[in-house]
């Protein structure tokens, strides 16, 4: 397991070193990107044609597999059925310039884990039957018998150190996120793995190299439609400038900057501090940050351009009027665990239902370090020059996990304004 925990650093003291570092190695182009299609999925080979044409990727980029067209599939049918033709064709002639896959509308969501093995297998029987032992006992005891009190504390340790055990061997996955690392076959599946491009990781010694990494987008949503959408709106506002306001919903006061700051705290400082990037950037038309823990209510972010907030968890709040070409996450437990489900009301659907065009969120359990750090996010983003995905990548912390990132991977919402 490796429990990377990103550091406190912020853009305002190392951003030139960044941009020196990232962008000699950037600038994504059309004939770098992969195309991924579902042909046993309604409209997944459609809509992959149709993007390919709109931006220009040649035809000859395009990989059709024959997948479930549900949101979940197994570990074996990741590793059989689509792990081994996308690393075929990277390792192909025609696949050695590609940097960037794109999983369309109808290609799984998400990734099950494996049944236990071995030492996993057994250490988990061992604490299930431990506690099973104890629960027996403990029923079987009179509530003023003295060993009782004992035994509910040795109860409760249990159930911790069991927690612990799961999440250490957490292998559900989003399979983007395991996509990532398709051109490498020998990686550890418990947990997550830190992410060589995420940049406050620089000093720090990881089992992957930046080689090792090829991004991954989804362009995908309740529907077809609204992926055909989700890409024009993109293209619209590339062309024209993305418009309208910043909306940041913090939880509480910026603190001073502290390279202490972790956790709950730091995700929230970094909320402050993208949005005090974008209000620097000049590019919105007004900035809106909220820091009473309040979240914004129903009709109150009209013209919305960005957005990033927490905490309402798998519950939308109906409060943006998104613009074209919007761009904007919620930091919030499994907001992608669908995108399809009629009533489901996580933040990533209702989001593309109601006219966002890019998204970020998890398919499970995330913890909130894994989640894009904001002030790099958005401070890139504005800047123009990276496209979405790459701002995604150097944003994001671990790799092998839950995060999802839906839009279009070449979008530059501010291209028209970088000077």
């Amino acid at each position: 397991m490796n429990r990377f925990v990103p550091v406190c650093v912020f853009l305002s003291v190392f951003l030139v070193a960044l941009f020196v570092l990232v962008y000699p190695a950037m600038a994504l182009e059309p004939s770098e990107i992969l195309v991924i299609a579902n042909k046993n999925a309604s409209e997944s080979l459609g809509l992959a044609r149709y993007y390919m044409e709109q931006r220009k990727i040649p035809k000859k980029n395009l990989l059709t597999l024959w997948l479930t067209d549900k949101e979940t599939c197994t570990r074996e049918v990741y590793l059989k059925k689509v792990a081994v033709p996308v690393r075929r064709y990277l390792d192909s002639v025609q696949g050695q310039n590609i940097r960037c896959l794109v999983t369309m509308y109808g290609i799984p969501l998400k990734i099950s884990p494996p049944d236990p093995v071995g030492e996993e297998s057994l250490a988990l029987h061992r604490f299930e039957n431990e506690k099973k032992r104890i629960e027996e006992r403990l029923a079987d005891m009179k509530t003023d018998e003295p060993s009782k009190t004992g035994l509910t504390a040795r109860l409760k340790k249990l159930n911790q150190s069991l927690k612990s055990f799961n999440q250490r061997n957490d292998k559900w996955a989003a399979l983007d996120s395991e996509l990532t690392l398709v051109t490498r076959e020998d990686y550890p599946l418990g947990f997550w793995l830190a992410n060589p491009f995420y940049y406050p990781l620089k000093d720090q010694s990881m089992p992957l190299k930046k080689s090792d990494i090829t991004m991954v987008c989804r362009l995908d949503g309740p529907d077809a439609r609204t992926v055909k959408r989700v890409i024009a709106d993109s293209i619209y506002a590339e062309t024209n400038g993305l418009a309208g306001i910043g909306y940041f919903d913090a939880r509480w006061v910026e603190p001073p900057n502290d390279k202490s700051l972790s956790g709950y705290a730091l995700n929230d400082k970094l909320i402050h501090l993208a949005a005090g990037a974008v209000k620097q950037s000049g590019l919105a038309e007004n900035v809106v940050i909220d820091d009473t823990g309040r979240l914004f209510q129903p009709g109150e972010c009209p013209n919305a351009a960005l957005y990033c907030g927490w905490y309402s968890l798998a519950n939308y709040v109906d409060a943006f009027t998104w613009n074209r070409g919007a761009v904007g996450f919620h930091v919030a437990s499994s907001e992608c665990a669908t995108l399809r489900a009629g009533t489901s009301n996580v933040w990533c659907k209702r989001m593309l239902e109601r006219g966002i065009a890019a998204t970020v969120g998890p398919v499970g359990e995330p913890y909130v370090q894994s989640f894009p750090n904001a002030e790099i996010f958005f401070r890139l983003l504005c800047d123009g020059y990276l496209s979405l995905v790459e701002c995604y990548y150097v944003s994001l912390p671990f790799v092998s996990w839950k995060m999802v990132l839906v839009g279009d991977p070449l979008y530059r919402p501010y291209k028209k304004f970088r000077k």
